[in-house]
């Protein structure tokens, strides 16, 4: 629901030149605030091999055969 209200939000702003400088700036302040919530922690999303914590990403093809 979160995800759908920004998108219906973003969409409305991105209609105005004002509502484009107010998303550039909400796009740098979210930027900087992560850069400085985890240092360090950017490397780690770039590993090989992670495997993802949610249960609904895509594992690969089933082992079960299309009818």
């Amino acid at each position: 629901m979160k995800r759908i209200l920004q998108l219906v939000v973003t969409r409305w702003l991105a209609r105005t030149p004002l509502g484009l400088v107010v998303l550039g700036i909400g796009w740098l302040v979210m930027r900087k605030r992560r850069g400085a919530q985890r240092p360090g922690t950017a490397e780690a999303f770039r590993e090989p091999g992670r495997r993802s914590r949610t249960p609904y990403a895509s594992r690969g093809p089933s082992g079960r055969g299309r009818r």
